[in-house]
């Protein structure tokens, strides 16, 4: 290894092989139908993060707003 003190490749950095994410996908798969149940279930029962994680994904997450307003000017620092 060469001794560049800038930075460069290592060793399980990056982003997964798209390998490893269809076998991960592969393996998933099986317990797709008791995730839809358990999802469906949590929705029925009325449980407030299913129904949230529901439509974050059926309509997508909401776009986060601040709304940031100054009233009066205020120092940054005590002089």
């Amino acid at each position: 290894m060469s001794e560049n003190k800038r930075g460069g490749k290592r060793e399980g950095a990056g982003r997964k092989s798209k390998s490893d994410e269809v076998q991960m996908i592969e393996r998933l798969s099986p317990l797709e139908p008791k995730a839809f149940k358990a999802l469906e279930k949590g929705v029925e029962e009325g449980n407030f993060k299913y129904v949230q994680m529901f439509y974050n994904y059926y309509a997508g997450k909401p776009k986060e707003t601040k709304d940031i307003s100054i009233t009066s000017e205020q120092p940054l620092f005590e002089l």
